[in-house]
């Protein structure tokens, strides 16, 4: 990178943080703007860059009012109109998207990429982490808070790059990877492509930009055109025999299991994974494929022992089933899931770890436009519960929508349901009968995690 400053519109983000951090590790002045102070952005102003909260051109440092000294990197959710987006624009700035910049770091790079409208961050997470613990190397971009390697950048030796490929804009049609998996195709954000197959349209562009001679790893069963003749394409499955799967599954308690995931060449026997959850079998299957595909580069076997430890020392990721209170009266668990789909997956494996338990799911809805259009869907997948509390809809870089409110789901779910403020989540909660409690949402419901942890852990 010529330009030594580099300027954030929007640095507080997941992916946009990861960018910051990496320009820091590698020398560049770093400075940013973002509407809402976070751990994340205490986190970078105290590693060296230079963050405001206001929409004003006075607060930019004047070192990155040269043009010619800085590039600016921008996340599509700062809204056009935004004053300090508007004056870099008309003053000769070069202005790159967060994907743009991550396609040029991924040059030169064995780009791993996972993309899905969900599962990616764990998967991406845990491919990094099998990266680590199989080569000793590797670095990734994540679009989570890794717990094995605190944060969401990776910086190590050798040419693999892990990466979480995100369909929203189509951010991912900037990368050309070498091994892609595709965990869904759902349709989610729909207020970008408009329609269903206008998305599974992206994510088949997607798969033609998979490099030649690379790999895809498909989710069995997912109906997505492929049409790059030039790759080798792997089906992935839970349990359903395929190229890789898993078998032989057995609960060990407390959502944990032991497993074999079936390969290509041969069986991986006696796998247990570091975290709960039958879904993340099913994304730990997608990410051993991975590293499968890298090895056959390299002409060299797994190594089953060290891929057993490096499974069972997964650690996941901030917020993807994540558990603070686990006893015999109380449980407390919190996850990102936003999309119907990732709900119903969540209940279910929730459902199966205490069997016979009642579930209380509390969702806060991210953006308007998903609940105009999934809130059936929403309201379906919510009453896996046996309760449910929404919060407000979290609206993130949208306007309000007329008519477009938690009512729409409410009205729908089939079990007690009552919508609550944040600011009264926790109260509400310890007023209630609880016995397992999830809270859902990509908004800003986790600012409530530790006061509802606590709250819980007192009644038990």
């Amino acid at each position: 990178m010529e330009k030594k400053n580099i300027y954030f519109l929007g640095i507080g983000g997941i992916g946009m943080s990861a960018l910051a951090r990496y320009f820091l590790h590698e020398g560049h002045a770093v400075a940013g703007y973002d509407r809402t102070r976070t751990h994340l952005t205490d986190e970078l102003s105290a590693e060296g860059a230079a963050v405001h909260y206001e929409d004003d051109v006075r607060q930019i440092p004047a070192a990155f009012l040269d043009p010619a000294r800085t590039i600016v990197v921008y996340t599509p959710a700062v809204p056009q109109e935004h004053s300090e987006f508007r004056y870099l624009r008309e003053h000769g700035f070069t202005i790159e998207k967060r994907s743009q910049m991550l396609g040029h770091l991924s040059e030169g790079k064995y780009v791993m990429a996972v993309a899905g409208t969900h599962g990616k961050t764990t998967t991406s997470t845990l491919v990094a982490w099998l990266n680590r613990g199989l080569t000793g190397e590797g670095s990734a971009f994540l679009g989570g808070i890794s717990k094995n390697f605190g944060g969401n950048l990776v910086l190590g030796g050798g040419r693999r790059l892990a990466v979480e490929a995100d369909e929203f804009d189509r951010s991912f049609l900037r990368l050309y990877p070498d091994v892609a998996v595709v965990t869904s195709a759902d349709a989610d954000h729909l207020d970008i492509y408009g329609t269903h197959e206008a998305l599974k349209e992206a994510f088949a562009q997607f798969i033609r930009q998979i490099r030649p001679d690379g790999f895809l790893i498909i989710k069995q069963g997912l109906d997505l055109t492929i049409d790059n003749s030039e790759i080798t394409v792997y089906r992935y499955a839970y349990d359903t025999p395929c190229d890789f799967y898993a078998r032989h599954i057995e609960p060990l308690g407390n959502g944990h299991y032991r497993y074999d995931i079936v390969t290509p060449s041969g069986a991986i026997e006696g796998c247990t994974l570091g975290i709960p959850g039958w879904i993340n079998i099913e994304n730990s299957v997608a990410a051993v494929a991975s590293v499968w595909c890298a090895a056959q580069v390299t002409g060299k076997a797994l190594d089953a022992d060290r891929l057993r430890e490096a499974l069972a020392s997964f650690a996941g990721v901030k917020r993807r089933f994540e558990i603070y209170v686990n006893t015999p009266k109380q449980v407390y668990m919190d996850d990102y899931a936003h999309h119907p789909r990732e709900l119903a997956a969540t209940l279910t494996s929730v459902r199966r770890m205490f069997p016979g338990r009642r579930i209380t799911a509390l969702f806060q809805p991210h953006l308007y436009t998903r609940t105009r259009d999934l809130h059936t869907e929403f309201a379906e997948a919510l009453s896996h519960a046996d309760e449910v509390v929404l919060l407000p809809i979290y609206p993130a870089r949208e306007e309000p929508i007329e008519g477009v409110n938690s009512e729409l789901i409410a009205r729908q779910v089939t079990v007690p349901c009552r919508i609550v403020d944040r600011e009264h989540l926790v109260e509400t909660v310890a007023a209630m009968p609880t016995d397992v409690v999830i809270s859902f949402g990509a908004g800003n419901i986790d600012a409530c995690c530790e006061a509802l942890a606590e709250c819980l852990r007192q009644k038990s």
